[in-house]
């Protein structure tokens, strides 16, 4: 595996990790249906790769405004990693919106 400039704490292989590169490019442009694309195929193929969970999470809260997919990605997050602080504050914002 190439050395990155960060921890890969999830050991992500080089292809997944250019895959969220991409996606969260494809967000920053506009491209939301691509993003949510490439990011759900991700997830068939790893359902518990918390990085893509994270992400989804975001795309659907933060670009869709689909609130109730948004907690329902962040809770998986938060089912497998507890202590995970991003996912948890994220989750809490977009319960605001659906309580």
């Amino acid at each position: 595996m190439t050395n990155h400039a960060f921890e890969n704490t999830y050991n992500l292989t080089d292809e997944q990790l250019s895959a969220l590169d991409e996606a969260e490019e494809l967000m920053l442009k506009g491209a939301v249906g691509a993003a949510e694309k490439m990011l759900l195929a991700m997830l068939e193929v790893e359902k518990d790769c918390i990085p893509v969970l994270s992400n989804l999470g975001y795309l659907y809260g933060r670009h869709l405004s689909e609130f109730e997919t948004a907690v329902e990605y962040y809770d998986r997050v938060l089912a497998l990693e507890p202590d995970n602080a991003w996912a948890r504050d994220a989750r809490r914002r977009y319960m605001r919106y659906i309580e």
